[in-house]
C-alpha cells in the first residue's frame, strides 16, 4: 500500500538566487491587507500568484473571474522570465525549516488523491465550502498546484536517516525569511535514491492532514473531475515525521462575558475546576489560563476523560467548549460566533493580554498545545477536531515547490 500513497515529480521551482525573494507565506495565514503590504515592493513575490486579489482595489471580490486570471498571468509570467523552472525529470526532493533550536527534514512529493478519498491520507478538520471551492477555482486558473499540503507520517527510522543524510552536502536553495526560518532544499533524483525512498517509503500505510485540508480537497475534487488525467491524480505535499514537528497552541479570546460580572464568572469558574494563580502558560494538559480583570487564573479542570477511550473528549479544546465557552459565556458554535477571535500560538501572554487591557476582548484563554499523539488518535478514528485545535509552527513557503496538472 505504501508505495501507492506517493511519487515523485516534475517539480517548477525558484531559480536559487531570487528563492528569498519570490517564496512566500501559505496564502491561508495571511490577510489581504498583510498580503498586500508584504507584496508592494516585489513584483517577484508569489503572494500575487496566490493571493491576486491584492493587485486589485480594496473591497474586491477575491472570487472573481478575472482575480484568478491574474494570478495565473502572474504565474506565467514567473515561468516565462525564468525565475521559476521545471525540472527536466521527476525527482523526490528533501525540505529542512529551521528555527531557533528546532530542525524538522521533509520529503517533498505528490500524494495520491485516491488515497485521500479513500481515507489512507486522513483529516483532522473540517472544510469550509467557499475555501475549498476558491482552491479548485486557483488549480484550474493556474492548472498547478502552488503550495503544499503539509502532512504527517509517523516516524520510520531508516527513512528519516536516509533524508538526513541527504542534507549533508550544501543546499540547493537556502535563504532565511523574514521571521527568522531558515528554509533549505536538495534533490533527491538519482535512480537509486528514488528507489531507496520508495522502498523505505512502503512501510508508511497512512498519512495525516497537519495544514492544508482545503488544498487536499479542492485537489481531490479536480482529480474526480478529471478523472485522474494529466498530474490531477496527486496533489502536492510535504511530509514529516510525527516526532520532528511543533505543535503550538490556539488561544481563545472572547468579546463579552455573557452578562456575568467578573466576580460572577469567576465563581462559575469554580464549578469547573480547581482556579489558582496562572502566568499564559499553561504547563501541562487540561490547565487553562484564564485571563480576566487584569489578572491570571489557572483552571484545572475536574473529570476529564480518559485520553485513552476519549482523545476528542479529553482535548482542552473540547473541554473550553463544553464546560465553559458554551455553558457559561453562551459561545454555541466556535466555527461562526462572531464573539469568539482565535490567536495562533506564535502569539504569546502578551498578546492576549493586550487584547484584554484594550477592550477588544472581555476575557483571554491560553491553552497548552495539542499533543500529537491525540490528533493522530483522533483522525484514525474517523473523528474531527475542534476548530483552531492546533498551529505547526514552523510554516512552510509557498512558491518553494509547484506542481503543474
Amino acid at each position: 500500500m505504501g508505495e501507492l500513497l506517493i511519487q515523485p515529480f516534475a517539480a517548477v521551482r525558484p531559480r536559487p538566487e531570487l528563492a528569498a525573494r519570490i517564496c512566500a507565506p501559505p496564502y491561508d495565514v495571511v490577510s489581504t491587507e498583510e498580503a498586500r503590504r508584504m507584496a508592494s515592493d516585489n513584483p517577484l513575490c508569489f503572494l500575487r500568484v496566490s493571493r491576486p486579489e491584492i493587485e486589485f482595489p480594496p473591497g474586491t471580490d477575491p472570487y472573481r473571474p478575472e482575480v484568478y486570471a491574474r494570478g495565473r498571468a502572474r504565474f506565467e509570467e514567473l515561468l516565462r522570465t525564468g525565475a521559476l523552472y521545471r525540472e527536466q525529470r521527476p525527482a523526490f526532493y528533501v525540505y529542512r525549516l529551521s528555527t531557533g533550536g528546532h530542525t524538522q527534514i521533509g520529503l517533498v512529493a505528490v500524494a495520491s488523491c485516491a488515497a485521500y478519498l479513500r481515507g489512507d491520507i486522513r483529516r483532522h478538520e473540517l472544510t469550509r465550502p467557499e475555501k475549498e471551492e476558491d482552491r479548485v477555482r486557483h488549480i484550474e486558473a493556474l492548472q498547478a498546484q502552488t503550495g503544499p499540503a503539509y502532512l504527517i507520517y509517523q516516524a520510520q527510522p531508516a527513512l528519516d536517516e536516509f533524508l538526513a543524510r541527504r542534507t549533508e552536502p550544501p543546499p540547493e536553495v537556502d535563504f532565511v525569511a523574514d521571521d527568522g526560518v531558515r528554509h533549505s532544499t536538495w534533490t533527491l533524483g538519482d535512480e537509486g535514491g528514488m528507489a531507496r525512498v520508495s522502498e523505505l517509503f512502503a512501510a508508511v500505510r497512512r498519512l495525516y492532514i497537519a495544514d492544508g485540508h482545503h488544498r487536499t480537497a479542492a485537489a481531490a475534487r479536480v482529480f474526480q473531475q478529471r478523472g485522474g488525467t494529466g498530474g490531477s491524480s496527486h496533489f502536492l505535499a510535504v511530509l514529516f515525521p510525527h516526532d520532528q514537528l511543533r505543535i503550538l497552541p490556539y488561544h481563545r479570546l472572547v468579546r463579552d462575558l455573557n452578562g456575568l460580572t467578573p466576580e460572577a464568572f469567576l465563581e462559575r469558574l469554580r464549578s469547573v475546576g480547581e482556579l489558582g494563580p496562572g502566568d499564559g502558560r499553561p504547563p501541562r494538559p487540561h490547565l487553562v489560563d484564564v485571563f480576566v480583570e487584569g489578572r491570571w487564573h489557572r483552571l484545572q479542570f475536574r473529570n476529564v476523560p480518559d485520553p485513552a477511550q476519549d482523545p476528542l473528549g479529553s482535548l482542552d479544546v473540547s473541554l473550553l467548549q463544553e464546560r465553559v465557552l458554551r455553558p457559561l459565556l453562551g459561545v454555541e458554535d466556535p466555527r461562526t460566533s462572531p464573539r469568539l477571535e482565535f490567536v495562533g500560538g506564535i502569539h504569546g501572554p502578551e498578546r492576549l493580554e493586550g487584547a484584554v487591557r484594550r477592550g477588544q476582548a472581555a476575557c483571554a484563554f491560553a491553552m497548552h498545545p495539542t499533543r500529537m499523539e491525540a490528533l493522530l488518535a483522533i483522525a484514525d478514528r474517523g473523528e474531527i477536531l475542534p476548530p483552531k485545535s492546533t498551529w505547526f509552527e514552523p510554516k512552510l513557503r509557498d512558491g518553494l515547490f509547484c506542481h503543474l496538472l
